[in-house]
């Protein structure tokens, strides 16, 4: 049994699982919560496998009992999504196609990254198994991420974002890139980055 089954179900508490990322993975298989804990809450969204980014498009898979409490919650909160974002969310799970090419280019901008941003001077990352970022250590560089991405963004015309929009504690020595543009954008950002940083 799964670690969180063992502690979330004495406590009577329920394993909520993220899955909003669910198929943007590298190197591995992704698996959702439900494989191994039968009344796990799963949360899930057209935003970024499907590319449905502010559609405000998703789904919960919940166990039986809490269906209806839901419901009720949910009638209190918005009547539907709208239809036309019902229509694409639907022909969207027939995309996976162009889908699956879309994570295939996140894999080659992460794999670029990660092999030229350590001659920029960004040499430390948190492991970048899934999603479209990359979250790096910068204290080499600076103990003020929000100030260093202010300064990137202006004398090097590349946008970062601060690891105090993360980690308020931590934060401010970390920054997160994200990957999911072109391989030209990815070129040109890094090349920007080695030539600031020289």
């Amino acid at each position: 049994m799964p670690s969180f089954q063992l502690l979330a179900r004495p406590q009577g508490r329920w394993f909520i699982s993220d899955e909003i990322y669910h198929g943007i993975v590298f190197g591995a298989e992704t698996a959702t919560a439900l494989s191994s804990c039968a009344d796990a809450v799963v949360v899930n969204s057209f935003s970024k496998y499907y590319c449905m980014t502010g559609w405000r498009l998703g789904w919960l898979v919940v166990p039986e009992r809490l269906v209806r409490p839901l419901e009720r919650l949910a009638q209190n909160l918005f009547i539907a999504p709208l239809s036309v974002a019902q229509v694409a969310g639907a022909a969207a799970f027939d995309a996976t196609g162009e889908l699956d090419a879309n994570v295939a280019r996140y894999a080659a901008n992460r794999a670029l990254l990660l092999t030229e941003l350590p001659k920029a001077g960004f040499d430390s990352f948190a492991p970048a198994d899934g999603a479209f970022y990359l979250y790096a250590d910068v204290r080499k560089l600076t103990n003020d991420s929000a100030e260093f991405c202010h300064r990137m963004l202006h004398e090097a015309g590349v946008a970062a974002t601060p690891g105090l929009d993360f980690d308020p504690e931590r934060g401010r020595q970390s920054i997160r890139l994200s990957f999911a543009g072109s391989m030209a954008d990815m070129e040109e950002a890094v090349e920007r980055l080695k030539r600031w940083l020289a």
